[in-house]
């Protein structure tokens, strides 16, 4: 009975050891899918956005895989678990993904219109006609917005606005300059500040996303906490979106 015993007990030993060597460990790689904004997500790599997740994961062991795509089609690689997260979403906005409690930057989303036009704020903007981006839902971020149009591209708001098909653009403060900046002439327009939105990763619903967002979230935390990432937002000229911690 006694060898026995011994028996069972070096048995329950080895599978414990067998089921901790099996344990669940973080991946070495996220892959990433992300809209190509200008010094935020450029496709070669470069940018705020890229500086920051590098930031967040490659000191704890985890590479960045980044894919250029856009906007929709990066989401839908998240929605179906081909990469690991898309970037820059607002909060709630795509379906069917899981958000971390921690975003990782802010959008300053602005209004172009022509400068003749009244100067909108949040609370009238919705008494216009508004466009942007298919795939961003701004109506779900902005007050008592009734006619909206959604587009597939920007090239051709300019040509809108003049036209007045529309009375305002709204996007992020760096895709409208842009816009502006091809103008012929630029003080025909206006640039008008709305509202400040967070902007996440959008996790795929997989065990690997899963155990890279608990690894956000716990990197976020102690960036945030020391200040690590004041030095990025410095680097790229932006305003640092955690307060004054």
């Amino acid at each position: 009975m006694a060898r026995r015993g011994l028996l069972l007990i070096v048995f329950a030993l080895f599978c414990s050891f067998a089921q901790a060597g099996d344990a669940p460990t973080t991946p070495s790689v996220i892959h990433l899918a992300s809209e190509a904004w200008e010094d935020f997500t450029n496709a070669d790599g470069r940018g705020l956005g890229w500086d920051v997740l590098r930031e967040v994961f490659e000191p704890a062991g985890v590479k960045l895989d980044i894919r250029t795509e856009p906007y929709t089609r990066a989401t839908g690689l998240a929605q179906r678990g081909e990469v690991d997260a898309c970037v820059g979403a607002y909060r709630d906005e795509v379906s069917d993904v899981l958000y971390p409690r921690w975003h990782f930057d802010t959008d300053p989303i602005y209004a172009l219109g022509l400068a003749s036009n009244p100067e909108p704020t949040l609370q009238t903007l919705g008494n216009y006609r508004l466009a942007w981006v298919r795939g961003y839902k701004f109506q779900d971020y902005l007050p008592n917005v009734q006619s909206y149009n959604e587009i597939v591209r920007r090239t051709g708001i300019l040509s809108m606005l003049i036209h007045n098909r529309i009375d305002y653009y709204i996007d992020a403060l760096d895709e409208v300059n842009s816009i502006v900046n091809r103008a012929k002439a630029p003080s025909q327009f206006r640039r008008t500040h709305i509202v400040d939105l967070p902007l996440y990763l959008c996790f795929a619903d997989t065990p690997n996303a899963r155990k890279l967002m608990v690894l956000f979230d716990q990197r976020m935390e102690e960036l945030v906490k020391n200040g690590q990432l004041k030095p990025i937002f410095a680097k790229w000229k932006q305003p640092y979106p955690f307060g004054t911690n």
